[in-house]
C-alpha cells in the first residue's frame, strides 16, 4: 500500500480503523475501558493514542510512558507477554504507582501488539471486579486476534512512503451505540425524567453535566442550563470537596455504583447515587431528611454523610452540636453557601469520606417515592468495597484541591523518587505535568555557574527557547527573580505579565504564567515556568499545588545532579580499571561486552582481561568482586593486577588463583571475589581452567554442539587463607568458542540459574553468527534492554579459528 503523502496515504487512526479494533476488542471481551499505546521509534517512549471508557484527565499520568517504566503495558511490551492484575491488592502490590493514583478495585490486562518482527505497542483493558479471577480461553483468543489485527494495520501504515504521522494527542473513542436515538423516544425519556420527584442528571466520562432535570436543579439550588458542561464539584461551591470528585472517579474507574450523602444544614441534606457505564454516569439526587443514615448504621471509615465545605465537626462540637453536624451559614448568606471552618481546623478536618457502598433500597418515610398506597422497594446492585480517603494539601478554606490533582501529584512524587539522572527527572516532570496539570507549555531550568540553563521544555519551539538559555541569575526576568526571592510569581493574564515585565516575549497567544523557584535544602537549583492558553485566576489552592510540585521537582533535580556527578566519576574509574581494548593475538579471535547495572552508579566489581603470558600461551580471566561501588571497583583493579602479574610469571590457572587469594588475605579485604582463569596453550592446543566459585564457562565446538563445562569449583577468593585450586585440562580444537561470563548474564528473580546457564549454552550453539562481536550482542540481548537489571554483566568470548 505504499501510497504517497496526501490523499493516497492511509491513516489508520484518522480513518477510524484502529478505533474500530479497540471498540471491537472491548465489545468482545466486555471490558469497561481500553487504552492503546504506540512505541515511538527512536524515542523509547510509549504514547497513548486511543482511549475509551475513561476520561483523558484520569489517564493523564500515563499519556507518555518510558518503555522501562514499572507500568503493566510497558512490562507487557518489554517481555512480550500478557500481564494480568486481578484487583486492587494485586495492583497495589505489583504496581504501586497505579495504586496511588487509582485506589479503586478493578481488574486489568495488558498485552503487546506485535508481529513476527516488530513490537508496535500495547493495549490495556479494564474490567469491574465482577469479572472472573482469570481470563478464559475465549478472552485470550479474542485478545490475540485483535492485537494481530492491530499489528497488521500498523504494519501497512508503516510500509507507506511516507508513513502517516503518529497521533500527538490521544483520540477518545466512544463506545458503539445500537442506533441513533429516536426523537419520540428521546422526548418520552425527557418527560419521564421531568415527572420524577427526585433529581437526576447525567455526567459524561469527564465528569461534566450533560443533562439535569428540573427537580435536580431545584435541589442543588442552581440554574440547570448554567450547569451544563460543568463538573458538579467545580460549579457548586458546597460540592467543592475532593471526596465528591473521588466518588465520581471511583464509579468511572471501578464501574460500580456508589453513593454519598451531603449534609447542608439548614438546607436539606442530599443523597447522591452514581450509576456508571461505558458512556458516563447517571446520578440520582434524593432529599434526605434528618434521621438514620441511609445504610442503617453509624458512619464508619468509608460510610456516612459528607458535610459540605465549612461544616467543621470541631466547631460544631464546641458549640454543643453533635459531632459531624454542619454549622449554619453566616447571617445573610444564601442557603447552601459554604462557611469557613473553625479557626485552627485543618482544611479538610470537616470532611468524613464519602460512602463507598452501593445505594441501598429506599423505603420508609424518608424515601422520595411517588404518592401512592405503598412505596415499592427499588432493587439495587450489591455493595461495593470501601475506597481509601483522599489526601490533602494545605490551602485556604473553601478552596480544596481536587482529588484528581492530588492523586496526580502523588504519582509524580512516586515517579520522581525512582528517577536517577537529570534527564530522567526532566522527562518525567515534562511528560506528566503538561497532560495532568493543564499547562500548554513548560520550561525547566537549572542553575549552572550563575546562569539559568534550559534542561527541558514542552510546548515551545527550540528557536523560542534559545533566547532564554544562559540568562544570568541577575537578569531582570521573572524566571531569575523568583530564585533571588524564593517566592513563586503568578500572572493570571498577559496584561499582568506586561505590567511587571514590559519586554517579556509572548509565545503563540499564551495568556497566563506561573514562575516557580526550585529550592532544595535552602539552595536554588533552578526554576520552572508554566504557561497557559487562557487567562487563569490561580486560586490559592492551585498555587499551593504548583508550589508543592516545584518542591518535588527541586528535590529530585538536586538528587539527580549528584547522581550524574557520581556516575561520571564511576564511569571514569571503570574506564581506567577495565582494558581499553583486548590484545590482538595470533591464533585467537576475541570479543567482550560489559553492561553496568541498571541502577546505582553504573559501577561494579565485574572484570575481564586477556594476558599474553608467554610467547605460546594466553590467559583469559573473568571475575566479580562483591558490591557495586567504588570500593568494589578498586578491589577489582587490585585483583586484576595480581592475576596479570602471576600469569606473566608462568603460573598455572590454579596457582594464579591461590596466589591472588593470599594477596586478598594480606590486604584484609572484607569482600569476596569469584574468578575464573582460562589458559590457552597455542603450541599444544590445550585449554586449562580453574575456578574460584565462578559460574562455569560454556564451550561450543566446531560442529555446533555446546555444553556447560563442569570446572571443579573452588572457594571464593578472600574466604580462607591457604586454599588450593584444581586445574582442569581439555583439548582446544579448531573452530571452538569458549564463553566466560559473570552471573549477571544468567541470574534473574525467580529463574533457576542452572536452567539459565543451559539456555545460554543452547543459544551459543544455535547461533549462526560468524562474527564474534555479533555473537556477543546476541548472547547479551536479553539483558541489554532489561529495565531493572540490578547486576553488572561481563562476557568474554575466545575462539580458535577453524583451519
Amino acid at each position: 500500500m505504499g501510497g504517497s503523502a496526501g490523499s493516497g496515504t492511509e491513516d489508520v487512526f484518522a480513518d477510524g480503523r484502529m478505533a474500530a479494533v479497540l471498540t471491537g476488542l472491548m465489545r468482545d471481551t466486555e471490558a469497561s475501558a481500553g487504552l492503546v499505546y504506540l512505541l515511538i521509534p527512536g524515542d523509547r517512549m510509549l504514547r497513548l493514542v486511543l482511549i475509551s471508557g475513561l476520561s483523558r484527565q484520569i489517564a493523564a499520568p500515563w499519556v507518555r510512558i518510558p518503555v522501562d517504566a514499572p507500568i503493566p503495558v510497558a512490562d507487557a511490551i518489554r517481555e512480550r507477554r500478557l500481564v494480568w492484575l486481578n484487583g486492587l491488592q494485586d495492583i497495589a502490590h505489583r504496581y504501586p504507582r497505579i495504586g496511588i493514583v487509582l485506589p479503586y478495585d478493578f481488574m486489568l490486562a495488558a498485552v503487546p501488539v506485535l508481529d513476527d518482527t516488530t513490537v508496535w505497542g500495547g493495549v490495556a483493558l479494564l474490567w469491574p471486579v465482577s469479572h472472573a479471577p482469570e481470563l478464559d480461553a475465549r478472552e485470550h483468543e479474542t485478545l490475540d486476534a485483535h492485537c494481530r489485527l492491530a499489528a497488521r494495520l500498523l504494519r501497512r501504515a508503516a510500509d507507506q512512503d511516507p508513513p502517516p504521522p503518529h497521533p500527538t494527542e490521544p483520540f477518545v473513542v466512544h463506545p458503539e451505540r445500537p442506533s441513533e436515538a429516536d426523537p419520540a423516544l428521546a422526548a418520552a425519556a425527557l418527560d419521564l425524567a421531568e415527572r420524577l420527584p427526585v433529581g437526576c442528571c447525567a455526567l459524561d466520562l469527564d465528569g461534566r453535566i450533560t443533562f439535569i432535570n428540573t427537580a435536580g436543579a431545584e435541589l442543588v439550588n442552581a440554574d440547570g442550563a448554567a450547569l451544563l458542561g460543568k463538573r458538579p464539584w467545580e460549579a457548586l461551591p458546597w460540592l467543592n470537596d475532593p471526596a465528591f470528585e473521588d466518588r465520581y472517579r471511583a464509579a468511572a474507574v471501578a464501574r460500580r455504583p456508589t453513593s454519598f450523602t451531603v449534609l447542608r444544614r439548614p438546607a436539606t441534606s442530599l443523597l447522591f447515587e452514581l450509576y456508571p457505564d461505558a458512556t458516563g454516569i447517571s446520578v440520582l439526587i434524593i432529599p434526605k431528611a434528618d434521621g438514620p443514615l441511609p445504610h442503617g448504621g453509624p458512619p464508619g471509615p468509608q460510610d456516612g454523610p459528607v458535610p459540605y465545605e465549612g461544616s467543621a465537626p470541631a466547631a460544631a462540637t464546641a458549640a454543643g452540636a453533635a459531632p459531624g453536624a454542619a454549622t449554619a451559614p453566616a447571617s445573610g448568606a444564601a442557603p447552601g453557601a459554604a462557611t469557613a471552618p473553625a479557626s485552627g481546623a485543618a482544611p479538610w478536618a470537616a470532611t468524613v469520606p464519602a460512602s463507598a457502598t452501593a445505594p441501598e433500597p429506599r423505603t420508609g418515610p424518608d424515601s422520595a417515592t411517588a404518592p401512592g398506597p405503598a412505596a415499592a422497594t427499588v432493587p439495587l446492585p450489591p455493595a461495593a468495597p470501601a475506597f481509601p480517603s483522599v489526601p490533602t494539601l494545605p490551602n485556604r478554606p473553601g478552596e480544596p484541591v481536587g482529588a484528581t490533582a492530588v492523586y496526580q501529584l502523588m504519582h509524580l512524587a512516586a515517579s520522581l523518587a525512582e528517577a536517577a539522572g537529570v534527564r530522567e527527572v526532566v522527562d518525567l516532570a515534562a511528560d506528566q505535568i503538561v497532560p495532568a496539570f493543564g499547562p500548554e507549555g513548560l520550561v525547566l531550568m537549572s542553575v549552572d555557574d550563575g546562569r539559568l540553563r534550559v534542561i527541558g521544555h514542552r510546548g515551545y519551539s527550540d528557536e523560542f527557547i534559545e533566547h532564554f538559555d544562559g540568562k544570568p541569575l541577575t537578569a531582570p526576568v521573572a524566571d531569575a527573580q523568583v530564585l533571588s526571592t524564593g517566592v513563586p510569581v503568578f500572572f493570571p493574564t498577559y496584561e499582568d505579565l506586561r505590567r511587571a515585565h514590559p519586554r517579556a516575549p509572548r509565545y503563540e497567544g499564551r495568556n497566563a504564567w506561573a514562575f516557580l523557584p526550585l529550592i532544595a535544602s535552602g539552595r536554588p537549583v533552578g526554576s520552572l515556568v508554566l504557561s497557559y492558553g487562557q487567562p487563569r485566576p490561580f486560586p490559592s489552592a492551585e498555587r499551593a499545588l504548583l508550589t508543592s510540585l516545584a518542591g518535588l521537582i527541586a528535590q529530585a533535580l538536586d538528587r539527580a545532579r549528584l547522581y550524574d556527578a557520581n556516575r561520571s566519576l564511576a564511569r571514569s574509574l571503570q574506564n581506567v580499571l577495565l582494558p581499553h581494548r583486548l590484545t590482538s593475538l595470533p591464533g585467537l579471535d576475541v570479543a567482550a561486552r560489559y553492561l553496568p547495572a541498571g541502577h546505582g552508579m553504573d559501577i561494579g566489581g565485574d572484570f575481564y582481561d586477556l594476558v599474553r603470558a608467554t610467547p605460546v600461551s594466553v590467559v583469559a580471566v573473568i571475575g566479580d568482586v562483591q558490591g557495586h561501588n567504588t570500593t568494589a571497583a578498586a578491589l577489582m583493579g587490585q585483583v586484576r593486577t595480581a592475576v596479570h602479574a602471576h600469569a606473566t610469571a608462568g603460573a598455572s590457572p590454579g596457582d594464579i588463583l591461590a596466589r591472588t587469594n593470599r594477596l586478598l588475605d594480606d590486604l584484609d579485604a572484607d569482600r569476596f571475589t569469584s574468578c575464573l582463569i582460562a589458559e590457552f596453550d597455542l603450541a599444544h592446543h590445550r585449554l586449562r581452567l580453574a575456578s574460584a566459585g565462578h559460574p562455569p564457562p560454556l564451550l561450543r565446538r566446531a560442529d555446533g554442539s555446546s555444553e556447560v563445562l563442569e570446572v571443579p569449583p573452588g572457594l571464593l577468593l578472600g574466604i580462607a587463607t591457604d586454599v588450593t585450586y584444581e586445574t582442569m585440562e581439555l583439548p582446544w580444537e579448531p573452530g571452538s568458542v569458549l564463553a566466560l561470563y559473570t552471573d549477571g548474564l544468567v541470574e534473574a528473580p525467580g529463574l533457576d540459574i542452572g536452567t539459565a546457564m543451559a539456555d545460554l549454552a543452547e543459544r551459543l550453539g544455535a547461533s549462526g553468527a560468524a562474527d564474534l562481536d555479533r555473537l556477543a550482542d546476541e548472547l547479551t540481548l536479553h539483558v541489554r534492554d532489561a529495565a531493572h537489571r540490578t547486576d553488572d554483566v561481563a562476557l568474554l568470548l575466545v575462539r580458535r579459528p577453524p583451519r
